[in-house]
């Protein structure tokens, strides 16, 4: 039996960001009477979700585990299809594009439930639900950045409620639809979708847009660390500053630090260069992952953005897609996102390779065997926490 998804999203965000522990009981004013010896005691009970994700993490292969750490996009509204590509490629998740979406949410929430192969863990099913230019779900003409970065936070809460309250119904776990970027330059490629064009202004609408979406949808806060950085396009290049650490601490990071607090689960890592930080884009930097974890306090998962981008971004050094792949791995990042067309192969993308690849670089040490069983069980925890049997 599947389980409200407001339980499922609230268990889910408490099993992956929980850190606070129970507050020691006040001192009794009496002295209790004693426990009678024959008084049972009651057995400590194993979280269920725990419990699952520590045996399905034993019965997988290691390739298994590579694969369940890839989110893949496969074209059309026809469920059969998109099933069968799944069973062949078995990654974690399914990024749903405008290609996928059909004219009525009861054919989308249909063809949602009909593409798992495994009902006991389901996909993580995924989709850009910004609002406004960027939605893939057209029935959501919600205010969406432009608009509300000039109206009160509470607005962008109510908002971000009705939008998560439309994936919550198709049974799509999780909205990577929260621009945690910000930019007072009009000219700038991400500048019509940001939330605020001051930190602050962009932090106090982030942190509402979480909470709109708590108990419905996971919340992903993207580009991190920042697409505001540079006018240019991350879908062609790959933009870059020479922006400080510190700098960044005070400006870029406010909005995604007030989204982690608010409580988002996920965190999309975009091909941003910071050259004074590291020469590599933040997919592919193990420095900007250690930022998100031990500067920020963030626990949850981390997926990047498409990785295709990087083949097409010009720059020769990333234009393999088996090396991408293990150096993002390697790098920190939970899943890795790919939106690839039927045939994926005419972009330069083998999954099955690809997938190869990065088991082979387990297999010769380029990654410890824990960090997947680590990335892995994560996606299980989540996966599993959608459902409720």
């Amino acid at each position: 039996m599947t389980a409200s998804p407001v339980l499922a999203v609230a268990a889910l965000a408490a099993l992956l960001l929980a850190g606070c522990t129970a507050q020691p009981a006040a001192s009794p004013t009496h002295t209790p009477a004693p426990t009678s010896p024959t008084t049972p005691t009651a057995t400590p009970q194993a979280d269920p979700v725990q419990a699952f994700a520590d045996q399905r993490l034993a019965s997988m292969t290691l390739k298994q585990k590579v694969a369940s750490l890839f989110m893949l996009h496969y074209p059309g509204t026809a469920a059969a299809p998109i099933r069968r590509f799944v069973e062949k490629y078995q990654p974690g998740g399914l990024i749903l594009m405008g290609d996928n979406i059909p004219p009525l949410m009861s054919a989308l929430k249909k063809q949602v439930a009909a593409i798992s192969p495994d009902p006991e863990l389901p996909l993580l099913t995924g989709i850009d639900q910004e609002g406004g230019i960027v939605r893939r779900i057209l029935l959501d003409s919600g205010p969406a950045g432009a608009e509300l970065r000039n109206k009160p936070a509470s607005v962008a809460r109510s908002a971000f409620a009705t939008r998560a309250a439309y994936l919550q119904r198709a049974g799509i776990a999780i909205n990577f639809g929260i621009v945690a970027d910000e930019t007072a330059d009009p000219a700038s490629f991400i500048f019509p979708r940001v939330l605020g064009t001051t930190p602050q202004a962009a932090a106090d609408r982030v942190a509402a847009a979480v909470k709109g979406e708590r108990g419905e949808v996971l919340s992903t806060l993207k580009h991190f660390p920042g697409h505001g950085i540079s006018a240019a396009d991350s879908h062609a290049s790959i933009p870059s500053t020479t922006m400080t650490l510190s700098r960044w601490t005070a400006t870029h990071a406010v909005p995604f630090q007030a989204g982690v607090d608010a409580g988002a689960e996920v965190v999309m890592f975009g091909h941003l260069q910071f050259s004074r930080v590291d020469n590599k884009p933040a997919t592919l930097s193990k420095k900007w992952h250690d930022i998100l974890r031990d500067k920020l306090g963030f626990q949850g998962i981390t997926i990047t953005d498409d990785m295709l981008m990087l083949q097409r971004s010009g720059n020769t050094s990333y234009r393999s897609a088996t090396r991408n792949a293990i150096t993002a791995i390697a790098a920190g990042n939970t899943m890795l996102l790919y939106v690839l067309p039927a045939q994926p192969k005419s972009v330069g993308f083998e999954p099955a390779k690809v997938v190869d690849a990065v088991v082979a670089a387990v297999r010769d040490g380029r990654i410890s065997e824990a960090t997947i069983d680590a990335d892995a069980r994560k996606l299980i925890v989540a996966r599993r926490s959608l459902v409720l049997g």
